[in-house]
């Protein structure tokens, strides 16, 4: 997974630049170009957590982007030893999705906690999607066919919007900086001053040969709009490039339906 691609692409949508996000967390922005690049090592949690904070989002986004453990979970595993053999009879059971939100439930429902920002829960991506914004399997010949049919589908949400406009701004945005985050995943959005959020979701029949950070082919599209609050959408687009980092792209290939899509997602986002 390409983790700098999605910092970078945080970053510029939060209209911070390179240099002064380097000075905020203490480094040089010859390092941080580097690392957006994936020329220099994902940075140490530490270094993650501070680029969380001057983000706004949650650290755990960022560490399970890169596929890192907590800091907070690894603290705990240090303090109550016992919590490993709980974590091996899971691994033991090879408990599938459906099984650990069972589990996920018990605990919210028998040891509820009062989350904080850091490991509080992160509003999903499914209740921004709906069948009619699901297409599964598209035949296309190159991105602009990709974005264009997204406006469509989003612009039909969102009464008043110009499919045009809006095709202009996914693509401006993009220009900007990339929406492929790695995994075979791309998260173009929009901004459109007090639209309510909604999403778009499009699998593709063949894989789509464009510029990605891990060199994977495009075989997943998540498109988003925003009515403008810059922190749930850096959320949003952090929490789907996680996805994609936990093999989104993947776990929809065999879809055929735009049921059995959200469904996966439904399961997956049980778990985060």
């Amino acid at each position: 997974m390409h983790l700098g691609a999605t910092l970078r692409l945080l970053r510029v949508d939060a209209g911070v630049s390179l240099r002064d996000m380097a000075r905020r967390i203490g480094v040089s922005s010859a390092y941080l170009s580097r690392v957006e690049h994936g020329l220099d090592a994902p940075p140490t949690a530490e270094r993650l957590a501070a680029i969380a904070r001057e983000l706004d989002v949650p650290p755990a986004l960022l560490m399970d982007v890169a596929q890192r453990v907590s800091p907070y979970v690894a603290g705990y595993l240090e303090d109550v030893p016992g919590a490993g053999t709980l974590f091996l009879e899971i691994a033991r059971r090879r408990l599938a999705g459906a099984q650990l939100a069972k589990v996920r439930a018990f605990l919210d429902a028998e040891f509820p906690v009062r989350a904080g920002r850091d490991d509080g829960p992160v509003p999903p991506l499914a209740p921004l999607l709906a069948p009619e914004r699901v297409v599964v399997r598209l035949s296309c010949t190159g991105w602009d066919d990709v974005l264009d049919v997204v406006a469509g589908r989003l612009g039909a949400a969102l009464p008043g919007t110009d499919a045009v406009h809006l095709v202009e701004e996914l693509r401006r945005r993009d220009a900007e900086s990339s929406c492929a985050v790695g995994g075979g995943v791309a998260v173009p959005h929009a901004v459109l001053p007090g639209a309510v959020p909604v999403a778009a979701l499009v699998t593709l029949a063949k894989p789509l040969k464009v510029d990605t950070p891990d060199g994977q082919p495009l075989r997943l599209v998540v498109a988003t709009v925003d009515g403008g609050r810059c922190s749930a959408r850096l959320v949003r687009l952090a929490h789907v490039a996680r996805l994609a980092a936990h093999g989104l792209a993947e776990r929809l290939l065999d879809a055929r339906q735009p049921r059995e899509v959200l469904s996966v997602l439904e399961e997956l986002e049980s778990l985060r």
